[in-house]
C-alpha cells in the first residue's frame, strides 16, 4: 500500500512537472523566442499563455518596450577642425526577436556594445560635415534626423534593432578651447560696452549742448524784455522829472540837491576833496 501511493505521488509529481514544463507566458510587453536545442523554431511568440515540448524547447523572452541608452560622452572634430566634447543618447527597441537573439544572444549589454560603435561613427561623420554653428543651432535638428534614419539602416538590417531617435544632451568645447572662447567673447563684450558708452556720452553731450542754448536764448530773451521795460520806467520816470522840473524849477533844484547830499554823505568814512565855493555846496552856503 505505501509502494503503490509512493508509486501515485511520485507519478503526479512527474506529470506535474511535465506539465508546467509544457506551459509558459509571455507578457504584453515582451517578446520572445522558441528555440529547440538552442535553435530558433518560432519567433514573435504571440503575448498569454503557451505551450511547448517539456524539456526539449526553451522560451526566451525579451524586453519589448522603448529602452533608452546614454552614450559615454565622445569629442569629434567640426568641419572648421574644431573640437567639440558631446553628451548624446538613443532610443530603440527590438525590431527583430530572431535577429536579435542572434547577434546579441539576447543580452542588452551585447545590444548596446553592437549600437555604440555604429552611433560613435555617425556622430563623427556628421560632425566633420558640418560647421559649429549648423551643429549647435542651425541644422541640428535635420542632421539628428538623417543620422537616426542611416543608423537604423544599419542595426535593423544587421541586429533586428530599430532605433527610434538619437538625440545630443550638450555640447560643450574642451577646457583649453574654453578659455580661449571665454576670453574672446569679454573682450567682445567689453568692446560693444565701450561703444554703447561713447554713443551715449555724445547723445548726452548733444542734449546738454541744446540745453545750454535754450538756456542762454531765454536768458538773452529775458535780459532784453528786463531792458525794454527799465527803459520804459526810465522814461516815465525821466517824464516824471520833466513835468516836476517844469513846475517849480527852484524846487526841483534843491531837491535833487538834498538827494545827492544824502548819498554822498551817507558813508561817514568817505573823504571829499572839493572847494567850498563849489556849485556842489550852494545850499549849504546859503543855510548859514
Amino acid at each position: 500500500m505505501n509502494q503503490k501511493l509512493m508509486t501515485v505521488l511520485l507519478s503526479l509529481v512527474l506529470l506535474l512537472l511535465v506539465l508546467l514544463n509544457s506551459m509558459y507566458t509571455v507578457k504584453q510587453s515582451e517578446k520572445a523566442v522558441r528555440l529547440r536545442f538552442g535553435r530558433v523554431v518560432e519567433t514573435n511568440l504571440p503575448p498569454g499563455l503557451g505551450f511547448k515540448i517539456p524539456f526539449v524547447d526553451e522560451v526566451r523572452r525579451f524586453d519589448g518596450r522603448v529602452i533608452a541608452l546614454d552614450l559615454r560622452s565622445a569629442e569629434y572634430i567640426t568641419q572648421e577642425k574644431k573640437r567639440l566634447i558631446v553628451d548624446s543618447y538613443v532610443i530603440w527597441r527590438i525590431a527583430s526577436v530572431e535577429k536579435f537573439y542572434t547577434a546579441t544572444g539576447g543580452l542588452l549589454e551585447n545590444a548596446q556594445r553592437l549600437l555604440m560603435p555604429r552611433i560613435n561613427e555617425g556622430l563623427r561623420n556628421k560632425f566633420g560635415e558640418h560647421t559649429v554653428d549648423d551643429v549647435v543651432s542651425g541644422q541640428r535638428e535635420a542632421l539628428m534626423t538623417n543620422l537616426t534614419a542611416e543608423v537604423n539602416g544599419l542595426t535593423k538590417t544587421e541586429f533586428g534593432i530599430q532605433v527610434m531617435d538619437i538625440r545630443v544632451k550638450k555640447i560643450e568645447l574642451p577646457a583649453t578651447v574654453s578659455d580661449a572662447v571665454y576670453s574672446r567673447m569679454r573682450a567682445e563684450r567689453a568692446r560693444e560696452a565701450r561703444e554703447h558708452r561713447a554713443k551715449g556720452k555724445e547723445l548726452a553731450e548733444g542734449i546738454r549742448a541744446d540745453a545750454d542754448r535754450q538756456v542762454r536764448i531765454l536768458r538773452a530773451e529775458a535780459y532784453r524784455a528786463a531792458e525794454i521795460i527799465r527803459g520804459q520806467g526810465d522814461a516815465q520816470a525821466a517824464a516824471v522829472y520833466a513835468k516836476a522840473y517844469s513846475a517849480d524849477k527852484n524846487f526841483y533844484e534843491f531837491y535833487r540837491s538834498l538827494s545827492a547830499y544824502r548819498q554822498s554823505f551817507s558813508n561817514q568814512k568817505d573823504v571829499f576833496v572839493l572847494g567850498p565855493k563849489g556849485e556842489f555846496f550852494r545850499y549849504l552856503e546859503k543855510s548859514k
